[in-house]
């Protein structure tokens, strides 16, 4: 715990309240424009689902066919929901955590307009069938230099924020923020520059976009959200760190071992033969950091289940960090050597990314969402029914579409490689399969419309003033203050850095 809230809780209190104030606009911008970019993706991922199981859908537009909607649906998830969540959480843990009000708000905040320019034209693009046809780097390639020049925008302030902080420890949180701004524009520019920039050999090109997707995937996405459970977690249930060895290996082992990982999907390429098994090692070793952060936050959560089960935030979270779990579990079985030759060319793929990009990240982002909102608006959430919706469908949906890829695609690729028998074959084998996950991409539109319009309200800022957060339990209000009770009770204490752990 800082010296400062030791000290003096009101004047820590009024401290946070103008750092919240100052970071009100742009994080809320981001929050939002994220929830409708995500019921977006989630809309274009019905349709190119179904397509899957029923080519014909909507065959008469040449703008939904499923080589355009499918990168248009994952491009959605990706940029316009994905980076925007991370953006407003990165954001506001760094200048809560490095106890800084934010003086560019208005900088970020037309970032931000320029960020999500940049996508709308670019989702058009690829509807209108001018992407490129690199997986994840499909929008137009005049898409990619605003959206660079719009994260610099938006992430310089809170390196300047960390630079200036007062003096004392680092956070086990900042390390993930800061790794992850780091990171990004390592991974984004240097994969749009040997790609786009500069005329070289395809089958590189497509080595390289291999490696892009894995970068994205566990150097900028895992450590934001990592970085917001170490966050929350703690602070809610008002228990430290459980292991910090543990969380240093988690974070050191992440740095170590992500930037070799993606060369696998291109197993069997004419590439030289140890790229691709290295790729896959180093993504079977992803479960070390996996397990740790996991089985940290989860037995720093364990003595506090009541609160687990009555908190949104907590109960988010941690939904999300058993996705990270799982997802560590997936990196390992999807890529030893009997399984990788199943999975390349299959539904699994698209499983893994659900996985990682749903039911890790997002539903670590919802709980950080339902956390952090009431806080810049000082308002009540409206309608605990709707968050205990959201969750549900949530987690239903996540599951079957995750779980029915993923297995789903594993016997699609052992179809695939019998090669007496028709290629027809592995589409009926994944024919089920398609047909459950259209169903449940449906029940997730549904719950992220009512997000989205919950979020909506509050930052209109229709819901109950309160002189301190609090958040609804069993659809009333009561004195569920989700960890916290009055001001002097939301402190960013030690809980996801190192003074206090064990």
């Amino acid at each position: 715990m800082s010296q400062a809230s030791s000290q003096n809780p009101a004047i820590d209190a009024a401290r946070r309240a103008e750092i919240d104030r100052s970071l009100r606009h742009p994080v809320m911008f981001f929050f939002t424009s994220g929830a409708a970019w995500l019921a977006v993706a989630i809309l274009l991922g019905i349709v190119s689902s179904a397509k899957v199981h029923s080519p014909g859908f909507l065959d008469g537009c040449s703008w939904l066919t499923y080589g355009r909607v499918q990168p248009a649906h994952m491009n959605a998830l990706i940029y316009g929901w994905g980076c925007q969540a991370a953006f407003g959480m990165l954001i506001w843990l760094m200048a809560r955590l490095s106890r800084q009000e934010c003086r560019a708000a208005g900088i970020i905040l037309t970032a931000g307009h320029v960020w999500n320019l940049a996508i709308g034209l670019g989702t058009i693009g690829i509807l209108a069938g001018k992407g490129t046809g690199v997986p994840w780097m499909e929008f137009p390639v005049f898409a990619w230099v605003p959206m660079l020049l719009a994260y610099a925008a938006i992430a310089v302030w809170s390196m300047v924020q960390f630079k200036v902080r007062p003096a004392g420890h680092v956070f086990v949180s900042q390390w993930y923020v800061l790794g992850a701004l780091i990171w990004f524009p390592w991974v984004f520019a240097t994969a749009h520059l040997l790609i786009h920039g500069f005329s070289g050999s395809p089958l590189m090109a497509n080595a390289i976009n291999a490696w892009f997707r894995s970068g994205l995937l566990f150097l900028f996405f895992t450590p934001a959200a990592i970085a917001a459970a170490y966050y929350l977690v703690p602070k809610i249930t008002g228990r430290p760190v459980y292991s910090y060895t543990l969380s240093l290996l988690g974070f050191w082992s992440l740095a170590v071992v992500a930037p070799w990982a993606g060369m696998q999907k291109l197993a069997g390429a004419p590439i030289p033969a140890f790229l691709p098994y290295l790729g896959a090692a180093a993504t079977i070793f992803i479960a070390v950091p996996a397990i740790a952060a996991s089985v940290n936050l989860l037995k720093t959560a364990a003595g506090a289940w009541e609160t687990v089960v009555n908190s949104p935030s907590l109960r988010f979270t941690v939904a999300g960090v058993v996705g990270l779990l799982v997802l560590g579990l997936a990196c390992t079985l999807l890529n030893v050597p009997s399984f990788l030759p199943l999975s390349q060319f299959s539904l699994s793929g698209y499983g893994f990314d659900i996985l990682a990009l749903y039911g890790f990240f997002s539903f670590v982002a919802f709980g950080m969402i339902y956390f952090v909102v009431p806080r810049l608006t000082r308002r009540e959430w409206l309608f605990g029914g709707l968050i205990k919706l959201h969750f549900f469908l949530s987690i239903y949906g996540v599951v079957t579409v995750a779980l029915v890829a993923l297995f789903g695609g594993l016997m699609q690729g052992g179809a695939q490689e019998d090669y007496k028998q028709p290629w027809e074959n592995a589409m009926t084998y994944a024919y089920p399969y398609a047909v459950a996950a259209t169903i449940a991409w449906c029940f997730l539109l549904v719950s992220n419309l009512f997000f989205f319009l919950h979020l909506g309200l509050m930052w209109l800022r229709l819901g109950r003033r309160s002189s301190h957060p609090t958040l609804l339990g069993d659809g009333h209000h009561g004195d569920l203050h989700d960890g916290t009770h009055g001001p002097e009770g939301d402190i960013d204490n030690a809980g996801p850095g190192s003074a206090h752990a064990h």
